[in-house]
């Protein structure tokens, strides 16, 4: 199987990285430089036409989106239980919650480190106040959540969901509360960076902060 990912450093294609060393699938890396560019490239936009990461090619197959690639994968390698079987109510949690990455957290995300996009530059510290009431309130939802019913994001099973809740409690780390502000969420972070996948992913990619 030919697997190719394009990504960069701390972006949302970190989830699929992790997932790929995780699942033990052989792929190549193609890191893209922001700060040049490279995502913007014609011969990038023609396989993503958004300019964004990650995007995944398998067996030559175009994928995009960081969630709906997670969910391919898990579904690809069942051996890994880390998606609940199709119609079991698990798997409508497990839909659920992947959605509140994708609709809530991802969004207010989006308006926090992007601000300009949605009302132009007069209303950035508007729309930040916004996104971090929106980011915050997630959070605690999230955080009674786990505390009630944790381990991990579907109780006992591990899942895709867990992997993306990780990933987008790290985009958190510099903003005025961090999901590290919860004890629920320090509690699954602490238990999915201990994971050796992590640290390589963070090696690969270079990484060092929140470790």
């Amino acid at each position: 199987m030919s697997v190719v990912l394009y990504g960069s450093q701390s972006t949302a294609s970190l989830v699929v990285h992790w997932l790929l060393i995780e699942l033990g699938v052989d792929h190549e890396l193609r890191q893209l430089d922001f700060d040049l560019g490279e995502q913007k490239a014609a011969d990038y936009l023609a396989l993503n036409p958004a300019g964004r990461v990650p995007t995944l090619i398998i067996n030559g197959q175009v994928l995009t989106e960081s969630a709906a690639i997670a969910m391919h994968l898990a579904d690809l390698h069942p051996q890994a239980g880390f998606a609940p079987a199709p119609g079991t109510p698990a798997r409508g949690d497990y839909y659920r919650w992947i959605c509140f990455c994708v609709y809530t957290l991802m969004p207010a995300y989006r308006s926090w480190f992007y601000p300009d996009e949605p009302a132009g530059e007069a209303n950035i510290d508007a729309v930040k106040t916004r996104a971090r009431v929106q980011l915050e309130t997630a959070w605690q939802q999230m955080a009674d959540h786990l505390a009630a019913h944790g381990p991990y994001v579907l109780g006992e099973q591990l899942s895709v969901v867990d992997f993306m809740l990780t990933m987008l409690m790290r985009w958190s780390r510099n903003m005025p509360r961090p999901s590290d502000s919860w004890p629920a969420l320090v509690a699954h972070a602490a238990r999915m960076k201990a994971r050796p996948a992590f640290a390589e992913v963070y090696r690969r990619e270079g990484i060092s902060d929140w470790a």
